[in-house]
């Protein structure tokens, strides 16, 4: 696990220096993602670096590294779970190899197939390779966007790195993107492949992107995430399912060094540590809670490490304690991140590397198997399916009722397309609310224009599978693996998730909707197929997720403090911030729960004050970010 950064120039580098340092600061900023080792690469084009967490062979896996006498050089993030499946093939047919790493059977697998290696890849990664004799530049990133990769062109140097922080740092010439900004108000992330600095962009999920000196960028994708329904028996799918993550988890624990598992109440998180516990009898198991009642499952999480066999280690987060770490999370993320449950994430991770240097998460299993309450919702609204020729006056009748009354909600979401009313698993201000606080509301950028072409890339499908479709391409690397690898390398941990694979989703896709949402609960599948695997007391319990109390800390202990970064914050240009604290003071008041709302206008706020508003604050929070990291004493 790792971070890299680098520079590819389309000029002659009349002065080496300058692109070194330029590129020794990219990496700097990025201490966090490796501390173990660190590496730099140039020649007359390019510029590489590099800083790595070792996990599996350190001395063989130090990068910059080179195949083929020098020709291809590589700096990459990740781990490939079947590196030594494709390297037992590559030296059958021939091929050297000089270390032990799956950082070279990458190189080992371009040289034999080119940009047709990522077809080969089981794992989670974003790697650059430069090829010497080809002048040309070949990324990718892994097929769920597990791993990130950002880039920028400028003044004919093509940056890239593995937070957008780095490659922010040592831009001149910045852009803000409003549109991403309407954006982020109503997913609470900003959407990929954009982000909050125009000049910067992400490469999507299952895409690579060629670079040859003088040319322009190419992207290309090679994974589409589809689903394709098989009809099978019951039984054969549960058997699969089981089949098939017990393999993801095993090959998931590849590693030198101690990993661990985070435990929450929930089944994902319980599956993932009961299949661990089979190859690692010592498992370590880390879990996060609350001090407010309903907002901790540290009592569930203990019996259930008990019930398995496996040690706990826990912490109780205070809102005093999170709101010290506050910018530091925010400066963490890259772009603002506002969801909620990234709270707990961070101090988890935190806890979490006291103990490991790699933890498993549950993380993707809901977009995968169907878990989300919301997904029953194209089964309750079926009824208007019978009442199409009087919809529209049904949806009428819903807007003039006044709001909170009973069976408005119901009336306006059955009469409305499933295309305006799902935005996906977050929707946090719509477009008639944006238009009331935005002071120059772009009408031409509804959210819509996000969610529509996966819309239209799934019309064939059934609504639920539409739903998860949309949160497969928008919600799951937008939100959640961002947040996890955000989250995880803030503290120098890495996170992998055994759900969020190539093999186990290649098996999901095929799975029926009525298998996923059935009999009345979520992943209906899943849950048979583990019947014997997890303790009774979590199969069918509610899901809770890592709910926070944030709807009582703004009332109370977070009011002045969430008031106080509205007023200071130096976004007037954008926002009436009176209709914000109108917003905080109807939470205090009991008026309406608009924690959500509030929770994304904080964190954009501290986002905006970190990044945009003042260089010495960013450099003070690096600066604070590097000298209080966690201590780091496993190898």
């Amino acid at each position: 696990m790792c971070g890299f950064a680098g520079c590819l120039t389309d000029r002659t580098k009349a002065d080496q220096t300058d692109y070194d340092e330029t590129v020794h600061e990219m990496t700097k900023m990025m201490v966090h993602r490796g501390p173990d080792d660190s590496g730099y690469f140039a020649d007359d084009k390019i510029t590489m670096g590099f800083r790595r967490l070792s996990i599996i062979d350190l001395d063989g896996g130090h990068q910059p590294l080179s195949y083929e006498n020098e020709r291809y050089w590589l700096t990459y993030n990740g781990e490939i779970y079947n590196y030594l499946e494709l390297r037992e093939g590559l030296l059958a047919e021939g091929y050297e190899f000089k270390t032990d790493s799956d950082s070279e059977v990458i190189l080992g697998m371009y040289a034999k197939y080119h940009d047709q290696l990522t077809t080969y890849l089981r794992g989670m990664f974003a790697f650059v390779i430069w090829d010497k004799q080809e002048q040309t530049l070949f990324a990718a990133r892994d097929q769920f966007g597990i791993k990130p990769f950002y880039y920028a062109l400028a003044n004919q140097n093509f940056y890239y790195a593995s937070e957008s922080k780095a490659i922010y740092k040592i831009l001149k010439a910045k852009t803000f993107d409003k549109d991403a900004l309407q954006d982020y108000m109503t997913f609470q992330y900003v959407p990929e492949t954009a982000t909050l600095t125009k000049e910067i962009k992400q490469l999507a999920p299952g895409c690579t992107l060629t670079k040859k000196v003088g040319s322009a960028p190419v992207i290309k994708r090679y994974y589409h995430r589809e689903f394709h329904p098989v009809p099978r028996p019951e039984a054969v799918y549960a058997k699969k399912i089981k089949e098939t993550l017990f393999d993801s988890v095993k090959i998931h624990m590849r590693s030198d060094v101690p990993v661990g598992a985070f435990l929450s109440g929930g089944i994902d998180s319980s599956i993932v540590v009961a299949m661990a516990k089979q190859f690692n009898p010592n498992l370590q198991t880390i879990s996060v809670g609350f001090e407010r009642e309903g907002y901790s499952e540290l009592d569930v999480a203990q019996e259930t490490a008990e019930q398995l066999g496996v040690d706990n280690f826990s912490m109780t987060i205070t809102p005093e304690t999170f709101m010290k770490a506050f910018p530091h999370f925010v400066w963490s993320m890259d772009e603002p991140l506002a969801d909620p449950a990234a709270v707990p994430q961070y101090f988890l991770t935190k806890e979490a590397r006291k103990h490991v240097k790699v933890a498993l998460t549950g993380e993707g299993a809901d977009e995968l198997f169907g878990g989300y309450t919301i997904y029953h919702e194209p089964e309750s609204l079926k009824a208007f399916q019978y009442t199409k020729p009087i919809n529209g006056a049904l949806n009428r009748i819903g807007a003039m009722m006044p709001a909170g009354m009973r069976g408005r909600s119901f009336l306006l979401r059955g009469t409305t397309p499933l295309a305006e009313r799902y935005v996906g698993n977050a929707f946090i201000f719509n477009e008639a609310e944006k238009q009331r606080f935005f002071k120059n509301y772009d009408q031409t950028h509804p959210f819509q224009n996000v969610t529509r072409p996966f819309y239209e890339e799934s019309v064939d499908y059934d609504p639920i599978s539409r739903m998860q479709f949309i949160d497969m391409h928008t919600w799951l690397n937008g939100d959640l693996l961002h947040n996890a690898d955000r989250t995880a390398l803030a503290h120098s941990l890495e996170l992998r998730t055994p759900f969020v694979d190539r093999e186990v989703y290649n098996l999901a896709a095929e799975i029926p909707a009525d298998l996923r949402i059935s009999h009345g609960t979520t992943k209906y599948i899943l849950r048979k197929a583990v019947e014997d695997v997890v303790p009774a007391h979590v199969l069918h319990r509610k899901k809770l997720g890592f709910p926070v109390p944030i709807r009582f800390w703004l009332k109370d202990e977070m009011y002045d403090w969430a008031r106080q970064i509205i007023n200071e914050s130096q976004t007037d240009d954008y926002f009436d911030k009176g209709y914000f604290l109108k917003l905080l003071d109807d939470h205090r008041d009991g008026v309406a729960d608009n924690s959500r709302k509030l929770w994304t206008i904080l964190t954009f706020m501290m986002w905006h004050k970190i990044y945009v508003e003042s260089d010495t604050l960013m450099d003070s929070v690096t600066a604070n970010a590097q000298a209080q990291r966690v201590e780091l004493p496993l190898s």
